[in-house]
């Protein structure tokens, strides 16, 4: 004896499959908030929107502040000051692939806190910047 099954009850069957073989791809994606969790939990405390944007916004001894390239707020699309190179918009509502790769995140925050600062950003001023332009919406 044979059982058959209805062609909804094959289509729910075949979509169930798929689900589960796609669900370690979900788990494993990550984006702005993920991120942001990350270096709350490295730096001990909740991100600071407040900080962050005054942290984008302010020259820390250098000649350029994050803000220089990326405009203030972050949701047009930004110039190098020294190349003339187009950036996307920075926040992420603005632009839907910043901060979906977290060591493209990272290799970034490390470039432009060298040119910024003169060193690397601790895990405090990541998830205070982050926590700002995650707080940046339409």
């Amino acid at each position: 004896m044979t059982s058959t099954l209805s062609p909804s009850q094959g289509l729910r069957r075949h979509w169930l499959g798929a689900a589960i073989w796609l669900l370690p791809l979900a788990a494993a994606a990550t984006g702005a908030t993920d991120q942001l969790a990350g270096y709350e939990s490295a730096a001990g405390r909740r991100g600071n929107a407040a900080q962050g944007e005054a942290f984008f916004t302010a020259k820390h001894g250098r000649e350029w502040a994050c803000a220089s390239c990326h405009g203030v707020p972050p949701t047009k699309p930004g110039q190098h000051r020294s190349t003339g190179k187009a950036i996307a918009p920075l926040a992420p509502a603005f632009e839907p692939k910043r901060f979906t790769e977290p060591a493209k995140t990272e290799k970034w925050f490390r470039r432009n806190c060298n040119d910024v600062l003169g060193r690397e950003c601790n895990a405090g001023e990541k998830a205070d910047v982050l926590a700002w332009l995650v707080g940046l919406k339409p």
